[in-house]
């Protein structure tokens, strides 16, 4: 056991620092997540990422958002030209980005490496980069996600094969002038979440694989991307999901002439200035067929998970610069003769909003896994059922977690925090996108239940669980891993009377249900990284969050616990928030004593 408790009085703001070094709780994940050899290789990019996002990028992503774009549909002449003009230092941010391999590292190998790495290393790349700008990190997500359909669904005999391939390159490219985004245009006016209502259509032309699409894609996020994936009805396709097929519509078409589309206005949405968003009619666009005919639909599911998990560590990165924020304030800020940070109050707060980022991590960074394990191997049916039901619950409760503490460490900067230039008032604005953004809360809690009524998950589910519960021994865990165990089993009794019960009344319980999972499963993981924890590092300071996690989530004692007097948040603040280690052997000596 080493270290010593992090000195946030050192810092004048979250910013100008190091975010990957700063951060047990990222850092612990990520070498969890990696292959061990990975990690190796990986850890001393990720922490160039953190100095580089912590310095450059912040310092200019704050004036991206005051400044913001504008789009120019015409020219003087009246002529569409669709062009965005973007700010200056968006075009250095990106290539800051780009060229260190954000979306070139999973499909080639970087350079120094013989071998592409594993999803965990851009989903943790995105991780740091969140801690400033979510809509920053918007395109850099969907042109994962393009690359990540067009690699996987276009084969040597598909029409276009090599166009396509072309576009993958450049999706995936180290070099900045050879790069292009990628984007989604999903929603219609008239559908929103209910996708098999869109009313675009695909006209085919002379030339095999080519088409001609027409209409009105709604809120169109990196609106000139030149890798924008879009869903269309060819003729005589059945209605619904099942007649939707996939194209490619770039911005400019083969012979470089601008695509028939327009570019109507952009939003002048609350958040994620960095991200232009807009409407777009589709005028005889070309597009080009991605995949089967009318299988366009399960396609897009294929970015969708990709987007929802990257929604998820987006999340996280969101509530990790706000709870720096937090503390930095609290280190520095007088009130009545202490920083406010000494009060037994703000350390309560403090420890709970370190512990619920705790746990957002560690979900979110439990689902990356298995949908890397997923990617990897796409027959392995146990990491295919969890990806399928994690996924969906980390997009909607981190998201909602990130809304909260996002809110919250507004208050503690006072009235600053609700101005802008003060960062917490920006992460606020952009947190509240992340639970509408690839799927509401509700629809997320449907799907849920999809997966477990279609996929049978809670068959991956239930072992999971319980051999997380079951590695635990510490004396100190002994009574914590028993309040987990009643839940999880109290989980599979609701889970079971659930299936017996009307769809109506399972859609009505939906949301409780993906609460509840979500509660068991992250207790379990945070009893598992606790015990991890003392066996290699021999420090329990991860018991004491596995604790605050569980008396926060699974109930109240007697009085709501102010009759019992007990003060873990105060009597070990350091430990929890400012990552001070702890000796096992002084929690073990403070283990309550058998029956």
């Amino acid at each position: 056991m080493s270290g010593r408790p992090i000195d946030y009085a050192s810092l004048e703001a979250g910013r100008h620092c190091n975010y990957w070094e700063l951060d047990d709780t990222l850092r612990s994940e990520a070498e969890r997540a990696y292959p061990d050899a990975e990690f190796e290789w990986a850890e001393g990019e990720l922490s160039e990422l953190g100095a580089v996002t912590g310095n450059t990028i912040a310092d200019n992503s704050e004036i991206i958002d005051r400044e913001g774009h504008e789009l120019r549909t015409y020219d003087k002449e009246g002529e569409v030209q669709n062009h965005v003009e973007y700010h200056p230092l968006q075009h250095e941010n990106d290539e800051l980005v780009y060229e260190r391999g954000v979306t070139h590292d999973i499909f080639h190998a970087p350079p120094g490496r013989d071998e592409p790495l594993g999803f965990q290393h851009v989903l943790t790349q995105q991780t740091i980069l969140s801690f400033v700008d979510g809509g920053f990190v918007c395109p850099i997500s969907m042109t994962t996600g393009a690359a990540i359909v067009l690699e996987k669904y276009v084969d040597d005999d598909h029409p276009n094969a090599d166009l396509l391939d072309d576009y993958f390159q450049r999706l995936t490219s180290r070099d900045y002038e050879d790069h292009i985004e990628g984007a989604m245009f999903l929603t219609e006016k008239q559908g929103g979440s209910d996708v098999g209502a869109n009313e675009t259509t695909a006209e085919p032309t002379d030339e095999d694989g080519v088409y001609e699409l027409h209409g009105e894609k709604w809120f169109c996020s990196n609106i000139d991307a030149e890798g924008t994936l879009a869903l269309a009805r060819r003729p005589e396709a059945p209605e619904g999901t099942e007649g939707l097929s996939l194209f490619l519509v770039p911005h400019t078409k083969r012979n470089g002439e601008l695509n028939d589309q327009l570019y109507r206005r952009l939003k002048d949405k609350l958040g994620t200035i960095a991200v232009p968003t807009g409407e777009v009619e589709l005028q005889v666009a070309e597009g080009y067929l991605v995949g089967e005919p009318e299988a366009g639909f399960k396609l897009m599911a294929e970015m969708m998970n990709f987007e929802r998990l990257t929604n998820a560590t987006g999340s996280v990165g969101c509530m990790g610069r706000a709870l720096l924020e937090s503390k930095v304030q609290a280190a520095n800020r007088e009130a009545f003769g202490s920083t406010i940070d000494e009060y037994p109050l703000m350390r309560r707060d403090l420890v709970d909003m370190q512990v619920d980022y705790a746990a957002a991590l560690a979900f979110a960074f439990e689902s990356a896994s298995h949908y890397a394990d997923y990617m990897d191997d796409p027959d392995d049916e146990t990491a295919f059922k969890l990806m399928r039901l994690l996924v969906p619950i980390a997009k909607y409760k981190t998201a909602r977690m990130a809304v909260d503490t996002a809110s919250y460490a507004c208050e503690i900067q006072g009235g600053n925090g609700y101005v802008n230039g003060y960062t917490t008032e920006q992460l606020l604005r952009d947190a509240q996108v992340l639970p509408i953004w690839e799927g509401t809360s509700n629809i997320l809690s449907l799907d849920v239940l999809r997966v477990l009524n279609k996929e049978a998950a809670h068959e991956a589910l239930f072992p999971f669980v319980r051999e997380r519960i079951e590695s635990v021994d510490h004396p100190r865990l002994a009574d914590l891993a028993d309040t987990v165990e009643d839940e999880f089993a109290d989980l599979q009794e609701a889970m079971v009377a659930l299936a017996g019960e009307s769809q109506e009344y399972a859609q009505h319980e939906a949301k409780e249900l993906a609460d509840y999972i979500f509660d068991v499963v992250t207790a379990a993981l945070l009893l598992e990284r606790a015990q991890t924890e003392i066996d290699e590092n021999d420090d329990a300071r991860r018991v004491l969050v596995a604790e605050w996690f569980a008396e926060t989530r699974f109930g109240q004692p007697d009085a709501r616990g102010i009759t019992n007097g007990e003060s873990l948040p105060h009597e070990y603040f350091d430990e929890i928030v400012r990552y001070g280690p702890i000796d096992p052997t002084e929690l073990a000596d403070s283990a309550p004593a058998d029956d």
